[in-house]
Order: structure tokens, then sequence, then C-alpha cells
């Protein structure tokens, strides 16, 4: 579908904009926004066009279900899952594997220096492993 200075009229009836209910409506809507935005130089219609979808999409994104707050071993689970690692390839944050079998059981606590290294061994912020309300869980053990 190539739009090549079309009238707002034609661009509403080549995809009539609707509430997006599926993942389906959600990668058709987008496919002609991608279409739109290739384009080297919009017009008004085509620039009013992309905003009413630009809507549409938003307006779909924020009625998702939100990615829950995980943080700590919780987090951690996911980053080893993530990156295939063993339990084994952790022994030098926490210095024996059974303090990181221990950790994952969650029968230890991760301690500031456990989030120091892990920060950095997996290049991300140690905030990252907080909760989003530090009130929520008391999972830090301060050594």
């Amino acid at each position: 579908m190539l739009y090549n200075n079309i009238s707002y009229i034609q661009l509403l009836t080549s995809f009539p904009p609707r509430t997006i209910k599926s993942e389906k409506d959600f990668d058709k809507t987008q496919a002609v926004i991608d279409t739109l935005l290739d384009k080297e130089e919009l017009t008004e219609e085509e620039e009013d066009y992309l905003d009413l979808l630009g809507m549409l999409i938003h307006e779909y994104e924020s009625e998702q279900e939100l990615v829950p707050d995980i943080y700590g071993v919780e987090l951690l689970k996911v980053l080893i899952n993530e990156m295939n690692l063993k339990q084994k390839d952790l022994v030098p944050i926490f210095k024996t594997e059974s303090i990181v079998s221990d950790v994952l059981k969650e029968k230890r606590k991760l301690t500031v220096e456990h989030i120091q290294k892990l920060g950095i061994f997996f290049n991300v912020s140690p905030a990252v492993f907080f909760p989003n309300n530090p009130l929520e869980k008391n999972f830090l053990e301060i050594a």
C-alpha cells in the first residue's frame, strides 16, 4: 500500500482507523504507520492520519498488561535464564556455589556487595535489583 500525495479521505478509506482490539489489529496498524514513516516527506493530511493512528496505538498499548516489578532474586533468575548461565558462573560474585544456590532458593538474602557485583556482571544499574516500592519487601541483608 503506497501513499503518494493522497487526500485524507483516501487515507481513511484505504485503512479505516478502528479501535485496536488484538495483536493482529496492532500489527496491521503499525504496518501502515511504518509505511508512512518510510516516506521522505509527509503531507499535512498524512501527518494528521499518522497522528490518529498513533493515538490508537497509544491507547492499545496503555491498556495492555504492564510488566510486573521484578527485582532481587526473581530478577536474578530471569537474567540467569536469559543469558543461559549456570550457578557456577556466578561464583565470582557470591564466592561459593552453595551461596549462589542458597540465594536462588531464597535461603539467603542478597547483600549490598552482591547487588553491586551483579550490576557490573550483568552491565545494569544495581538499582534494578531493588523494588520500585522499597517498603514492598525486605529482601536485602546488610552485611
